[in-house]
């Protein structure tokens, strides 16, 4: 691990490096995002505009989050095909939050190579726990396992 990752993510200098940033707030911060676009007619310039004035935001890993936000919004209409297989009713039944959460799992799963099925799905878990409803978080563990199972098959192999 270099000296800018044990130290938070700052450089020599003790500015922030670029990239640098809580993944985690950024999953966060793209669930907010994503939850205002279903709910508001504002668009996602806008949005992203407004999730970036949160005092925490500056803790998130912007790129992160931007890949994360727009990347959902690009394919979206590919993830819920993905996901209507492993759902108990219509992606459009789900709720906001269990939706959003669903379509972030989906999205790191199809194209975050970097990271971890596990962690993907662990981080979507935790989100769902902290926003979602009573035992949404199981849900949500049991789809996006079932997902990741076909996404990852050679993730699965080298972890059994």
């Amino acid at each position: 691990m270099n000296s800018a990752a044990k130290s938070g993510g700052t450089n020599k200098a003790g500015g922030k490096k670029p990239g640098a940033g809580s993944r985690s707030l950024s999953r966060e911060f793209a669930l907010r995002a994503l939850y205002a676009q279903q709910l508001s007619a504002q668009d996602e310039v806008e949005v992203a505009a407004h999730v970036r004035e949160d005092a925490d935001f500056a803790k998130a890993n912007m790129a992160y989050f931007e890949a994360l936000f727009h990347g959902v919004l690009t394919e979206i209409a590919d993830l819920e095909l993905k996901l209507a297989p492993h759902l108990d009713r219509p992606v459009g039944e789900l709720s906001p939050i269990e939706r959003g959460i669903l379509l972030i799992g989906a999205h790191e799963l199809a194209n975050c190579p970097d990271v971890p099925y596990r962690v993907a799905i662990n981080e979507a878990v935790e989100l769902a726990k902290k926003y979602g409803g009573t035992d949404g978080h199981k849900y949500v563990n049991g789809v996006l396992d079932k997902l990741a199972r076909l996404m990852r098959p050679d993730e699965f192999q080298r972890k059994a």
